[in-house]
Formats: C-alpha cells, structure tokens, sequence
C-alpha cells in the first residue's frame, strides 16, 4: 500500500538547543512523544503503556534533525523526521515534523501529531 508523504510546521517559542533536547534525545522524547523511549545505539524503542515499537535512527544532524525508520517499515522509503527551522530573517523556531501515511489515516496522522506537539509545547513552555 502506498502511503502519502506529508508536513507540518509549528512555531515553537524556546532555543534550538532546548528543542533540540526534546526532539534528539530519548529522555527527551519520553516526556511527550511516548510512555518511556529506550535508546539502544541507533535502535530506539518507543513504549505506550503495554505497547511498544522499535524504529532506528537513520540520519540526524545535531541541533538539527532526527529522521527515524519504524522497524515494519525497514526497506521502504517511509520515514518520520523532526526537523529544527530558524527563520533567517526573523530568527523564529519552527518544528518541522515529516511523516508518511495512507490516505484513510492522513487526518488523524496529522491530528496525532498536532496533539503530541502540542504536549511538547506545554512542556517547553512555547
């Protein structure tokens, strides 16, 4: 099945290095993207509740971006990436979140992720 590539852009009102910390790191991680995220290497293991998924890390840049692969998806070209703008002009940071889904799922993929932001946003004060 094919799924549809997609974006979404949230302004976030705090540094690139705190962002950063949230979005590059499984401590970070686990106080808004999941239960618990356990970092093995490049093997990172998201937990919600009594669930949990495995995706690698396949390419980040510091204080940058983080692009993931969830282990089902191993060989495709289907990837979730959080990615740090700074707007050149004004200096604004935006969060870039990048992410696949199937045309049936598109809104409320998106709807999970405005959710998820929005805790992060909460939690970083932004």
């Amino acid at each position: 099945m094919n799924k549809n590539k997609y974006q979404l852009e949230f302004d976030m009102k705090c540094s690139t290095t705190l962002l950063f910390e949230y979005i590059g790191t499984s401590s970070g991680m686990s106080e808004w993207l999941a239960d618990d995220v356990i970092e093995r290497g490049d093997e990172f293991t998201f937990i919600w509740g009594d669930q949990s998924e495995i995706a690698n890390l396949i390419k980040y840049k510091e204080e940058s971006f983080v692009r993931f692969r969830w282990e089902e998806d191993e060989g495709t070209k289907y990837y979730w990436e959080l990615a740090i703008h700074v707007d050149e002009v004004t200096n604004d940071v935006a969060l870039v979140v990048t992410d696949f889904a199937d045309e049936s799922d598109l809104e409320h993929s998106k709807l999970y992720w405005e959710n998820l932001i929005d805790d992060l946003k909460k939690i970083i004060g932004s």
